[in-house]
């Protein structure tokens, strides 16, 4: 398995920046964290993992969910 340099974090990281980590996935698909200086698990962006399908419906309520956390405070003002 090769493994990108900049998709590995160690698990102390992982517990401790998880939201890093998670952008990480974001833009590169996944991470791999190491446990004891060896590759362990694996998190990846279920949107792009070919074995968890999920529907139509669900692709809309996660687009729009992070359309409307992106623009939040936008949000919030104009409803003022």
């Amino acid at each position: 398995m090769n493994i990108n340099t900049s998709q590995i974090v160690s698990i102390s990281e992982a517990n401790q920046n998880f939201s890093r980590v998670a952008r990480i996935v974001d833009k590169a698909g996944s991470v791999v964290i190491f446990k004891n200086n060896k590759p362990k698990y694996r998190l990846t962006d279920i949107e792009d993992d070919g074995e968890f399908q999920i529907t139509d419906e669900e692709k809309l309520g996660i687009a729009s969910s992070r359309v409307l956390r992106k623009y939040k405070k936008a949000l919030e003002e104009l409803a003022k």
